[in-house]
């Protein structure tokens, strides 16, 4: 995992340094439903910083240079899963790509998009993003701050490289694309863990029961949809939680 992380982050801060001064780098990393993306995404946002901090002289003096930043701010809310034509229907399978708010998401990006300014006349406004309360069960608006100082986002959710609007308009904004591979088999046990801890589910059973039926019914999605000969590295997740490059 160590050598493959040392990769991502070297392409990653290569990329950085071509990138105009006015200008985030935007990273993309998507995969199914129990692929590690999460925790791939975190660790190379908190390595660029620890890179940016020993390489720049005054980087002690400023806010993070990287942030990951999930997509599950953009679910709907309950409420709105409610007053869709079939809420049973909605709540059964919240976390599929119906139940995103993916027009949301691509404006975000657009955001970020933008030229960046930081001096004494002219300084960007903080852009924000909606986070996701587990224990409202809903999104929180403007739940995570991304200041003008801010200079790589990594972004991280199932359908970023979807390919299907308005997902694939905000995958074109990114300056790179990595989706991590991960086995069914292996995503299934994960899930099952997962919904356990969190709660969502109350039995083994039940666990597995919504990891079959919703969790890897949108995996199968993603891996359809999914035009590799765009991506810039797809990244194989094993069992062990280590990541190799395919």
């Amino acid at each position: 995992m160590e050598e493959q992380m040392d990769r991502l982050v070297e392409r990653a801060w290569d990329k950085f340094l071509d990138t105009p001064k006015d200008q985030r780098l935007l990273i993309a990393i998507a995969g199914i439903p129990g692929s590690g993306k999460t925790t791939l995404s975190q660790i190379l946002a908190r390595r660029l910083n620890h890179l940016h901090y020993t390489t720049s002289p005054l980087a002690s003096m400023s806010p993070d240079f990287a942030t990951a930043l999930p997509m599950d701010g953009f679910h709907l809310t309950r409420a709105q899963l409610s007053a869709m034509p079939d809420p049973e229907l909605a709540h059964a399978r919240r976390g599929a790509e119906f139940t995103f708010d993916g027009q949301g998401f691509y404006e975000l990006v657009k955001e970020l998009r933008k030229p960046v300014t930081v001096g004494n006349t002219t300084t960007t406004t903080t852009v924000w993003a909606p986070s996701f309360d587990h224990a409202l069960k809903d999104p929180v608006e403007k739940g995570i701050e991304v200041r003008p100082e801010v200079r790589v986002v990594v972004f991280e959710g199932n359908y970023l490289l979807l390919n299907q609007k308005p997902w694939s308009d905000a995958a074109k904004l990114m300056d790179l694309k990595f989706f991590v591979r991960v086995p069914f088999p292996v995503a299934r046990k994960r899930l099952i863990k997962r919904h356990l801890a969190a709660g969502i589910a109350a039995t083994e059973e039940e666990a597995d029961k919504r990891a079959v039926e919703n969790d890897l019914v949108n995996g199968a999605l993603i891996e359809e949809l999914l035009r590799e000969d765009e991506v810039d590295e797809v990244v194989e997740s094993l069992e062990d939680g280590k990541w190799v490059h395919t």
